[in-house]
């Protein structure tokens, strides 16, 4: 895959997308592992990228910083861990970057990280199990959680990466 790159000044001069690439990612389950590996391959190779470091609070929103970086992003990497789904931060970005997708024609590029993505799509694994509990936590804002899965389904649906015993393979559905 080539990624246009974005100028010194933070900005890609034909598009106006300040990065090129977003991570959406778990981070209590890939932060220093696979995607800081992933992170450090893209930066070591000049693709500017956007990974936010920050521990959010619990019950704090996602930061405007975030969600103007989702937006700014040529392209969003979002890796689907076995707790992806369990965090409504992640969640919530997935809502932004599927906006994205839409509005503004922003990649989205799955990866299937420790999950099999066959179980997923089916819903009867690791994220349907999550969904279950955000139902319960959520009971009050039913909506927010149909609004989620409605996000997770159409990105479990793209074209994907999956990784499993540290092999690659794409698959196009």
């Amino acid at each position: 895959m080539s990624i246009p790159r974005v100028s010194s000044n933070g900005s890609s001069s034909s598009s106006g997308w300040k990065y090129e690439v977003f991570l959406s990612f778990r981070g209590e389950d890939t932060r220093k592992g696979f995607t800081g590996h992933l992170y450090t391959a893209l930066t070591c190779k000049g693709i500017n990228v956007f990974r936010d470091d920050k521990e959010l609070e619990i019950g704090k929103p996602l930061s405007l910083e975030l969600l103007d970086a989702i937006e700014k992003s040529r392209i969003s990497i979002v890796v689907l861990s076995k707790n992806y789904a369990s965090s409504s931060w992640c969640l919530d970005e997935l809502i932004k970057i599927v906006e994205c997708k839409s509005r503004l024609g922003q990649m989205v590029i799955p990866v299937f990280y420790d999950v099999d993505p066959a179980v997923e799509r089916e819903e009867r694994g690791n994220f349907e199990e999550a969904l279950t509990k955000q139902e319960e936590a959520f009971r009050d804002n039913i909506e927010k959680v149909e609004t989620w899965r409605k996000a997770l389904i159409e990105v479990i649906n793209l074209p994907v990466l999956e990784l499993k015993d540290r092999y690659v393979t794409f698959i196009s559905y």
